[in-house]
């Protein structure tokens, strides 16, 4: 039976998929589990924002789609962790100086991820690495690299991949990068 007045769900914009899909990524337990990636709302954020870094920095001087897809997915990135604040509990009065600290910070570390992603040594992007997604824990050398590595192979990935398919909404990574279990943060 057809009900006449009933609301579809439309699928959601392409923008909405792609955070979902980095979301998804960015919360793979190995991060947590395997690399030592504090499992806290801090090294989550930070998760979210390489995540979103990688492919905000693909679509980068690719056109105006390209652009309003990326305006999209960073307002929405936005969007979100302001309503996950105030599930948390943070008042109405201190969201918002909390999201523009957020927002100050992705900056910060797009910035160093980009330059160091540029650069052809390591030490730039381990440095960052080191200081704002592993921030008080202190990795070892071999989990750093590794996680260089999955930067750098991510990056070639995305820049690999047509753009049509980021602005149909999907983006697709590889997996975690593994170390041996004797090289475990820590």
């Amino acid at each position: 039976m057809k009900f006449p007045f009933s609301r579809r769900q439309s699928a959601p914009a392409a923008h909405v998929r792609l955070y979902l899909s980095l979301v998804d990524q960015s919360r793979e337990p190995a991060f947590f589990e395997r690399l030592g990636v504090p499992d806290t709302v801090d090294g989550r954020f930070d998760m979210i924002v390489l995540h979103v870094f990688l492919l905000l920095d693909r679509l980068r001087g690719h056109g105006e789609r390209a652009e309003l897809l990326a305006q999209a997915l960073f307002d929405h990135m936005f969007s979100d962790m302001d309503q996950n604040l105030r599930e948390m509990g943070v008042g109405d009065l201190s969201v918002g100086k909390k999201v523009k600290a957020m927002g100050e910070a992705f900056y910060g570390r797009a910035a160093a991820y980009r330059t160091g992603l540029e650069e052809a040594g390591d030490g730039a992007l381990m440095e960052a690495l080191r200081r704002n997604l592993f921030r008080k824990a202190d990795p070892q050398p071999a989990v750093l690299a590794a996680m260089v590595g999955y930067l750098r192979r991510e990056s070639t990935a995305l820049a690999a991949r047509p753009l049509e398919g980021f602005l149909a909404g999907v983006v697709v990574f590889g997996p975690p990068p593994s170390v041996p279990a004797a090289t475990m943060a820590g």
